[in-house]
């Protein structure tokens, strides 16, 4: 087995070091957050940090490179309180990777790309439309990660949107029927295929 020490990491070709790290993590979630500003500019950016918090309230997080460059997601949630998390599915691949490009805030990524907002029971934050699975959210809170100037941004599920075909009986979402995507580093989309479910676990008798 290859090993690679932390000296090594340190002394590779920054492009090499960023793939190798962002990849070892294993697959992450493959999202897009939109929001709209105050001057009613739509922004909608490719996320692959988002992550469960807890159940009960409903919270997800997802962390914010560091802010020394204007950040238009985190500036239209920090103005408006609000943003949606839609999740990418195999059809708009392409066109979700394109809104990680770095446009002015006057400009939306839905005006270069084939994705379109819509609006649902006059939540203020564009939905993509055709995600399989919406989620409205609302800004709850933030941690500086003082490691490497990162933020955690925390937000509360108000509501949920998604195919009914996902939706098992025991409330589980099964992401593999409506063909979501999943990231691997910052470049590598993967549409994973659920193998099995296990039931809750408990010791065995000794």
């Amino acid at each position: 087995m290859l090993y690679i020490s932390h000296d090594d990491i340190e002394n590779f070709h920054h492009i090499y070091r960023i793939n190798l790290i962002n990849s070892c993590s294993g697959y992450k979630s493959a999202n897009l957050i939109g929001t709209k500003s105050n001057d009613g500019i739509e922004n909608v950016a490719v996320f692959s940090s988002v992550t469960h918090i807890g159940s009960n309230p409903p919270l997800l997080g997802f962390f914010l490179r560091p802010t020394t460059v204007l950040r238009n997601t985190y500036e239209n949630i920090k103005s408006t309180g609000c943003y949606t998390i839609n999740h990418i599915h195999e059809d708009i691949l392409s066109d979700a990777h394109h809104t990680s490009a770095k446009y002015d805030a006057n400009i939306s990524e839905f005006d270069q790309t084939d994705l379109r907002s819509e609006y649902k029971n006059g939540f203020e934050a564009p939905f993509v439309k055709n995600a399989p699975l919406q989620l409205a959210m609302s800004y709850v809170e933030e941690y500086p990660i003082k490691a490497n100037n990162t933020i955690l941004v925390i937000g509360k599920i108000n509501g949920i949107y998604l195919n009914q075909e996902v939706l098992d009986d025991d409330g589980f979402i099964n992401l593999s029927k409506a063909k979501i995507a999943t990231i691997n580093g910052l470049d590598g989309y993967a549409i994973p295929k659920l193998k099995t479910r296990f039931g809750y676990q408990r010791p065995k008798p000794i």
